[in-house]
């Protein structure tokens, strides 16, 4: 059995709202005539046709192998609007994403999204996407800017801890994307983004953001980007850190080892160190379908090169355990 966590889809009358009203984001047409999704001169996102089509969707899972997508709207999401249109966008893409569940109930489940920076509505949104059948929470690794532990969201955050969700952080845009000169190679995706998950994740680690929101189920994307590698980093800085500014009551690696991860990796060796620092009930099955740069068959065969127990675990046991499938 798998469960792909990590997969993604929008709506058309999203893409429309977003056109209307998406202030720095738009559409521009590519080299190869196709439209992606813009901030400023900053690549985004590809939409393809798969964001779109639930018929094409499962047509793909049973040709892959796959039992079950968990569906969440990918960037820029719904932060790029006034409260009216920031709630409709975010009710337009849940609303989709639940009457697909109800009409293929064994093959998919979906993240809610929220107008996270209107918290009251936030919180009201989140109450009305699990009466609809959600089973997490999507969040980018910053709110237009705003940093996710930001005091801000502390209302959303204690909603979502109270519900025990799991919330699956992706990464966007990061600040300062529009000086960083990342459009001409599209590093969007392969630096800006690994960038952008990473320092979300480790200021929330050092502000001692999980001893707050202890019972929520953070899963950092694409096998949580720089986040592994910078164990050795972490730790060394929190030796030295002084103890008046400490505020963690953990070590730094305890943290990476309470977080989730998927295994959108590319290369078995990064999947396999990543399992070395945060163990294999840590990690899930991921391909990122239907973006682009979506990796089925790497990701089935990266986990096949693992043990037994541990495929099993992050194909699916873990899955179940973590949404309580």
């Amino acid at each position: 059995m798998i469960i792909d966590i990590h997969t993604h889809a929008y709506t058309r009358r999203w893409l429309e709202i977003l056109t209307q009203n998406g202030g720095d984001y738009h559409l521009k047409t590519r080299p190869d005539g196709h439209q992606e999704i813009f901030r400023k001169e900053t690549p985004v996102a590809f939409p393809q046709p798969g964001h779109f089509d639930y018929d094409l969707r499962i047509k793909a899972m049973d040709e892959n192998g796959i039992d079950m997508n968990i569906v969440s709207l990918t960037c820029p999401n719904v932060y790029w609007g006034s409260e009216e249109i920031s709630c409709m966008a975010a009710r337009e893409s849940n609303d989709t994403m639940a009457e697909a569940q109800s009409t293929f109930p064994e093959r998919i489940r979906w993240f809610t999204s929220l107008p996270w920076q209107y918290p009251e509505k936030a919180v009201e949104e989140l109450e009305r996407s699990c009466r609809h059948g959600a089973v997490g929470v999507m969040v980018l690794a910053n709110i237009d800017g705003k940093s996710l532990n930001d005091e801000f969201f502390a209302p959303i955050w204690q909603a979502i801890d109270e519900r025990k969700l799991p919330v699956l952080l992706h990464p966007t845009d990061p600040p300062g994307a529009m000086v960083m000169d990342m459009g001409e190679f599209d590093l969007s995706w392969s630096v800006g983004f690994m960038f952008d998950t990473t320092l979300a994740v480790t200021r929330m680690i050092f502000d001692g953001f999980f001893d707050l929101y202890p019972n929520l189920k953070l899963i950092a994307s694409h096998g949580g980007a720089a986040l592994p590698y910078l164990v050795g980093r972490f730790e060394k800085g929190d030796e030295v850190e002084l103890p008046q500014r400490r505020k963690m009551q953990r070590k730094p690696t305890d943290y990476l080892r309470h977080i989730y991860y998927d295994c959108i990796t590319y290369d078995p060796r990064s999947l396999q160190y990543l399992i070395s620092i945060v163990g294999s009930d840590r990690v899930m099955f991921g391909t990122d379908w239907p973006h682009q740069v979506y990796d089925i068959e790497g990701a089935k065969k990266n986990t096949k090169q693992l043990s037994h127990d541990d495929c099993r675990a992050i194909r699916h046991l873990n899955a179940e355990r973590v949404f309580g499938l």
